[in-house]
């Protein structure tokens, strides 16, 4: 069982992540992670995310009122960034977990910095149903390897133009399966553990009443302003784990 300080950053850790996932529709598993990471190693870190991870998505992917829609629309994406979570899951035993910290933090890095910058692409119809497998390929890939769920698949679910409303609910659709294919490669390669289980099931209560926090702030904060706050956080936390790995 973790020791009483590890408890309490696990609890405000989720309690911060819910918080920014109420106020943006997105980062819980990228924020967990990146602070998790900083006091426990990468796979504990990904197993602690899987509960709240799993639920508050499936909340987010279920919402909106456009779920067929946008599966029609996604599913090949959708379908292999799934499927190839588990191929990336194999290297937490094969490979030194201080370098796949070290990949993490360069995937915050570069999602902070683009979405910093403003970085934006557009791909045309005929060009996402062969794009979509791709980008979800190397995303599921990444996702076992790191936990992270949003390099490079937020970017592409930009590129779609989908509507505000349809993009939030395709992100939760995304996370959801992500989240659940994450659990199913960890608990095959036995980096699952029944305490981590547990302390994951619990750490849902700090994360949802982060969530509906973040919802109250959502309504007198500028989007703009804590998009800002927010992004350059994530680039130098990325900064802080790319170092400490060197």
């Amino acid at each position: 069982m973790f020791e009483t300080s590890v408890l309490i950053s696990i609890t405000l850790t989720f309690l911060l992540a819910g918080t920014v996932k109420g106020i943006t529709g997105l980062g819980l598993p990228t924020v967990s992670l990146a602070i998790l990471t900083v006091v426990l190693d990468l796979p504990t870190a990904m197993a602690l995310l899987l509960v709240p991870s799993f639920a508050t998505n499936l909340w987010q992917a279920l919402a909106g009122g456009q779920t067929l829609s946008t599966l029609k629309k996604l599913w090949p994406f959708l379908l292999t960034a799934t499927v190839t979570v588990s191929i990336g899951a194999t290297a937490l035993s094969r490979f030194d977990l201080d370098l796949l910290s070290g990949l993490l933090g360069l995937l915050l890095i570069i999602y902070g910095g683009l979405n910093l910058i403003g970085f934006r692409f557009q791909l045309s119809t005929a060009k996402q149903r062969w794009c979509g497998p791709l980008f979800g390929a190397v995303n599921g890939i990444l996702t076992g390897m790191t936990g992270s769920f949003v390099v490079p698949s937020v970017l592409y679910l930009q590129a779609c133009g989908l509507p505000r409303d349809a993009l939030i609910q395709a992100m939760g659709m995304l996370f959801t399966l992500s989240t659940l294919a994450l659990g199913l490669a960890l608990q095959g390669n036995n980096l699952l553990s029944y305490d981590q289980a547990l302390i994951s099931g619990l750490a849902l209560l700090p994360a949802v009443a982060g969530m509906l926090l973040g919802q109250k702030i959502r309504r007198r904060l500028s989007d703009a302003m804590f998009r800002r706050v927010f992004f350059t956080a994530l680039l130098l936390l990325g900064v802080y784990i790319v170092g400490n790995t060197l």
